[in-house]
């Protein structure tokens, strides 16, 4: 006699208690406001999306949800057809997957979540959450949700102790000969400590930037050929330049952008150019106030099946405009004009002569 079951979905794979983890602060998360679990949980979906809605309902907070890692623990279904569930799980109300942004400055970085939530809600009831959900919760992701991961089983609970000396009573080895300390040798009244060295001048230390900028006037253009001696005299006005925030290749495009046919004397010309030509100083502080805060990041939903993000209102569903009209083609087409419903009509009429004449 046949045993008949109440319920015709698969039964959900018992989870692997090896079940990989997402990062701290990524992966599944529990929306609120779930009525408890009973056998008839997802019982008006289609059989495949009933036994992937029971799997992702068991997995801790925190595991992984890419379509990868769910296809490994489920055997039945490969990833095309995970992701078909997952999409149907989203139109359901079931899922909502989310990018959001957290930290400030230049420490802001996107987090990937998957809201998982047992009993279904329609899309203004997840836009809300998630709108409340953000901006309760912007803070770093290592801050949320610390790893609390055991260590590897190769690591030891406790380091070993340090060993204990042996006992007064133990044979113990050859103690290592004292080596007996040298004198040193005396120093002569007429040794005397050397002179510390003499500190390098700016100038001995090494050509400035500005310096070299101006040696490099003459191999740039044969023009301008400077000597020692007028780098030297230049370099305090190079070095101007340089202190707006300019860089040595601007300078010598400067300098040497439009020149004459003929330069009697260089040093002048550079002189004069140095001054005339000198750039505005470039402000190191920001523009803005320092008071002023941050804008909020916003929350952006991503399309369940393709990925692409978007604000909560635009993605009705989980999904945006070409998925949900590849899904759901009927929803999102005009109806058929006058003119091409009677060639519809006449087409089907045809149709129907020539398979009664077979």
């Amino acid at each position: 006699m046949a045993t008949q079951h109440t319920s015709s979905a698969l039964r959900a794979p018992a989870r692997s208690a090896a079940y990989p983890m997402a990062k701290p602060g990524y992966g599944k998360r529990s929306a609120p406001n779930q009525l408890p679990r009973t056998r008839a949980d997802f019982g008006l979906l289609p059989a495949r999306e009933r036994y992937v809605a029971g799997f992702v309902d068991h997995l801790p907070e925190g595991a992984a949800m890419s379509v990868k890692q769910l296809a490994k623990q489920l055997p039945l279904y490969g990833q095309q057809a995970i992701s078909s569930a997952l999409t149907a799980l989203s139109v359901a109300g079931h899922l909502r997957r989310v990018r959001c942004a957290v930290g400030a400055g230049d420490e802001t970085r996107w987090v990937f979540r998957t809201f998982w939530s047992r009993t279904a809600h329609d899309n203004e009831w997840w836009n809300t959450y998630l709108t409340a959900e953000h901006a309760a919760h912007a803070v770093s992701p290592a801050q949320e949700a610390p790893d609390t991961a055991p260590p590897p089983p190769w690591v030891p609970d406790e380091e070993p102790p340090p060993p204990v000396p042996d006992e007064p009573g133990t044979e113990q080895g050859p103690e290592p000969t004292p080596v007996p300390p040298q004198r040193a040798p005396a120093q002569t009244p007429d040794a005397q400590p050397a002179p510390p060295a003499p500190a390098l001048r700016p100038s001995e230390a090494g050509p400035s930037p500005a310096y070299l900028a101006l040696a490099r006037l003459g191999h740039e253009d044969h023009r301008l050929p400077l000597s020692a001696d007028d780098c030297q005299e230049l370099e305090p006005q190079a070095a101007e330049w340089l202190s707006r925030g300019v860089s040595v290749d601007y300078l010598i495009t400067a300098l040497t952008a439009g020149l004459p046919a003929q330069v009697d004397t260089p040093l002048g010309f550079v002189r004069r150019r140095l001054t005339d030509k000198i750039p505005p100083r470039i402000p190191t502080t920001p523009s803005t106030p320092s008071g002023t805060p941050a804008p909020p990041h916003r929350i952006l939903i991503e399309c369940t099946d393709c990925g692409r993000p978007g604000q909560p209102e635009a993605l009705p569903d989980g999904l945006c405009r070409p998925c949900r009209t590849a899904h759901r083609p009927a929803t999102d087409e005009t109806p058929a004009s006058p003119a091409e419903a009677a060639q519809i009509k006449a087409r089907m009429t045809d149709l129907r002569g020539l398979l009664k004449t077979v």
